[in-house]
């Protein structure tokens, strides 16, 4: 079992814990402007899932840029961010920080994806940082828990995860 922090303090995952060699579970998050939107949507592509707390944070800010930025160099690979922001204030985020390359999205509505892949931390119904690789096929190929989750996770791991999966 991972064991997580927030600011020091032990947080509870709670969810499916999900592995590498897993098939990823699906779940529906919400984009922006409401709609609907699953892990099936985006089948036969490789996804890179990056999950922050709070899109308005200091790091999350740095995470969602870090992964906009990296995106020309991941041809095929399809970058969500995923947070339990609301979609509006994620929208404005995303417009004032000029995101255009990562497809930001809301789990506020009911953890459906924080609990399908276990980094919801229940004490603060926020989600832990993490990152996952699932490839072409649907299998996870990468999974990063931050261990303190007010630190970065291993973006170079990640990339190179992405870049490696089919």
């Amino acid at each position: 079992m991972t064991s997580v922090t927030f600011k020091g303090s032990p947080v509870t995952l709670i969810g499916n814990k999900v592995n590498v060699g897993d098939m990823a579970p699906n779940f529906t998050v919400l984009a922006n402007d409401l709609s609907e939107v699953t892990l099936k949507d985006s089948e036969g592509q490789v996804r890179l899932i990056s999950v922050v707390p709070s899109i308005d944070t200091g790091v999350c800010d740095a995470q969602t840029r870090r992964f906009n930025e990296e995106a020309a160099s991941l041809p095929g690979v399809k970058i969500l961010t995923i947070s339990c922001d609301l979609p509006f204030a994620q929208g404005r985020w995303c417009a004032a920080a000029g995101i255009e390359n990562v497809q930001v999205l809301s789990d506020h509505r009911d953890l459906s994806f924080g609990e399908a892949f276990g980094v919801v931390m229940k004490e603060l119904r926020l989600l832990a940082r993490s990152i996952f690789v699932v490839d072409s096929t649907g299998k996870i190929t990468y999974k990063e828990i931050v261990n303190e989750v007010t630190n970065h996770p291993n973006y170079t791991a990640a990339i190179e995860a992405a870049k490696q999966a089919k």
